[in-house]
């Protein structure tokens, strides 16, 4: 439904959920413009700014006129080729409100609206001027005017690792400095928002920051000279998205950002998702080394190793980090001397490639830029090109430094510069027919729909940090906040849970639950092969077993921070697949299996003992078979610092 008022000098147009619940009111009131969004009748935002800020150039904010308005119903199902879901309906209301000023230049934009059962979404549109084709934002005036008793999880934006931070729960009024999206919310009223952005390209990355209105205002990542982008006209920006729901639950299932995202412009039918195991934890706890010498970890042998490993284990792919020149001496400063595709003395990649290639194995190859973003582009095109002739289709990129190195300036990962690198890296292994797996990376902002070939990313605490860095309730953190931007390489499955060196603060139960809970598209074994093998080849089954791609998510409990519970079906078969953690404390769960299809289902189910603890007894796992169905209730037990992990087999 589309409404229009109007009332002395205000003009108020409203757009209207599908299913009638969302309202949002687009408000041109002494010639400046604000929005308003509220669910049921109660407020979620109240009267927000909306503008842009240009350097040299009056705002696009004051004096406005509306000189047109468009509206349509939009509602089609398509279809995902990997991921949580086979397929994602996007139905939504538009609106879109032509504005100009009234005086002087008389210049125009376009606001356009979309309203959907699950939440709303804006942008900007700035058609070519009389005077100029090309802008310099300043800042962005949007604003997300919010009860300041509402409850907010959220990481620090602007730190030195990016995105690597613990989340903490707080009060929007005590939100004194930026934080990043999706910065997720409970409202005093009872809804569960999430703030983010959609379809970010050629643009800084948004975060929000308190302003003195005690608005949440968008803070657009800036550059080295203190603007946030140039951009050519006509432009686009990025889709400011509020995802609104009823529960926590029902947010972890939202995805808008994918329906705000164009479709695959080539055709991208050569993506395939992938489960690997890699040389790299045992270098996390000091076995091996990335540098060359007497330990060092990428060589041609312990690669071949490797492949023989993953065919014994049935694993697909191999990731192989520390086989280029530049790993010598302190590499977190030596960045700028990474060669990618120079090999080191005892690591030879067309060896290595046509020996898993003939075991039909996947090479993961390693791109660690540590942020000398000049450097890589310099050898960019070689670098891919390197791999492809090698028949290498997939590679995990990093850029651990803290700032990037663009143009010989220090620039944020997040700001213009760093979104338009990222982008050239995945057009790129696009061309290349290479997927992507982005470790310090942009955020998600659902462009997977576009490029397929972009199949995870990094982008929050992973366990790497464990040792000391990650409590268990971190993971139950992520499905409400993280994950609501695209999936994620957590580097699951590490088993050796009391090495000395990387000490894991989880049960075994729980590192099989991650492969459900926290999904990504290029799912890691982390751990070495043969504490899988010969220490825990049962606990393994599990890992081998669960897909990497799937046609449905039903998320089944949870609370934010507190734990989750989530069941996936397969895409390939009738199988589903459920996984639950918690955080330090225990509880019991009771899972209603009415979701399944009808029929009899053998599950195994790998939970915590009774006596598991993620500190005293890690190792406590109890292995179990039934035969259950769509009656049939699951009462399970989770450790502290637990969880489990179920597999549903149809027979």
């Amino acid at each position: 439904m589309f409404k229009w008022a109007k009332w002395h000098d205000t003009a108020i147009k409203e757009i209207i959920s599908p299913n009638g619940r969302i309202k949002c009111q687009f408000t041109l009131k002494d010639n400046r413009i604000f929005y308003t969004i509220s669910k049921d009748e109660k407020p979620i935002i109240r009267p927000s700014n909306l503008g842009l800020s240009l350097c040299g150039e009056e705002p696009f904010q004051n004096g406005l006129r509306l000189i047109r308005t468009t509206r349509r119903i939009h509602d089609e199902t398509f279809n995902m080729p990997w991921g949580e879901e086979s397929q994602i309906r996007d139905h939504y209301e538009e609106a879109a409100f032509y504005l100009s000023e009234s005086e002087k230049s008389h210049r125009i934009f376009t606001v356009r609206f979309r309203v959907f059962d699950e939440g709303v979404a804006f942008r900007y549109e700035i058609p070519p001027q009389p005077k100029f084709q090309r802008i310099t934002i300043k800042d962005e005036q949007t604003e997300f005017k919010l009860d300041l008793n509402t409850t907010a999880w959220k990481i620090p934006a602007y730190q030195p690792d990016r995105y690597e931070y613990n989340y903490e729960k707080t009060l929007v009024y005590d939100l004194a400095h930026p934080v990043h999206t999706p910065l997720t919310m409970r409202t005093p009223n009872g809804f569960y928002l999430a703030i983010h952005e959609a379809a970010l390209y050629d643009y800084g990355s948004m975060t929000l920051v308190l302003d003195n209105n005690y608005a949440l205002k968008s803070d657009i990542t800036p550059l080295s000279d203190g603007t946030r982008a140039h951009v050519n006209l006509p432009f686009k920006t990025p889709w400011r998205v509020i995802m609104i729901a009823d529960s926590c639950l029902e947010l972890t299932t939202n995805r808008m950002i994918y329906a705000l995202n164009d479709p695959p412009k080539s055709d991208f039918s050569w993506v395939k998702p992938l489960k690997f195991i890699g040389i790299w934890w045992a270098m996390y706890v000091g076995e091996w080394t990335w540098a060359p010498g007497e330990r060092h970890g990428a060589t041609t042998a312990h690669a071949k190793e490797y492949i023989d490993a993953a065919v014994r284990l049935g694993i697909s792919g191999l990731l192989i980090e520390g086989w280029n020149d530049g790993w010598e001496g302190n590499w977190l400063e030596n960045g700028v001397n990474n060669k990618f595709t120079t090999t080191t003395p005892d690591f030879n990649l067309e060896e290595v490639a046509n020996y898993a290639k003939a075991k039909g194995v996947e090479i993961v190859g390693h791109h660690e830029t540590v942020g000398f973003v000049d450097n890589y582009e310099q050898q960019l095109d070689d670098a891919y090109n390197y791999y492809a002739v090698n028949d290498v289709h997939y590679i995990k990129t990093g850029y651990a430094g803290s700032m990037m190195v663009i143009n010989g300036r220090r620039e944020f990962h997040h700001s213009q510069l760093g979104v338009n690198h990222y982008q050239k890296t995945l057009e790129l292994a696009a061309k290349k027919h290479i997927c992507l797996d982005i470790h310090e990376p942009i955020k998600g902002t659902g462009i997977e729909r576009t490029f397929p070939n972009l199949l995870s990313r990094e982008g929050a605490r992973g366990q790497e940090y464990e040792g000391g860095a990650l409590l268990p309730s971190h993971a139950c953190y992520l499905p409400y906040t993280r994950l609501l931007s695209g999936g994620m390489d957590y580097t699951s499955g590490i088993l050796d849970i009391t090495n000395n060196v990387k000490r894991i603060s989880t049960t075994i139960a729980r590192q099989l639950a991650y492969f459900v809970t926290i999904y990504s598209g290029m799912a890691m074994a982390a751990d070495r092969p043969f504490i899988y093998e010969e220490r825990f080849p049962d606990a393994f089954n599990f890992i081998r077993n669960v897909p990497v791609n799937f046609a449905k998510t039903i998320p089944l409990a949870g609370e934010v921070g507190e734990y989750y519970v989530v069941a996936r079906k397969d895409r390939d078969s009738e199988n589903w697949y459920i996984g639950g953690v918690t955080d330090e404390n225990s509880r019991s769960v009771h899972i209603n299996l009415s979701f399944l299809d009808d029929g009899v289902y053998r599950a195994k189910l790998y939970c915590d003992s009774p006596d598991a603890h993620y500190r005293e007894n890690p190792f406590g796992i109890n292995i179990s078979e039934k035969h259950v169905g769509r009656s049939d209730i699951l009462d399970i037990y989770l450790a502290p610092g637990g969880g489990f992990a179920i597999e549903l087999i149809r027979q």
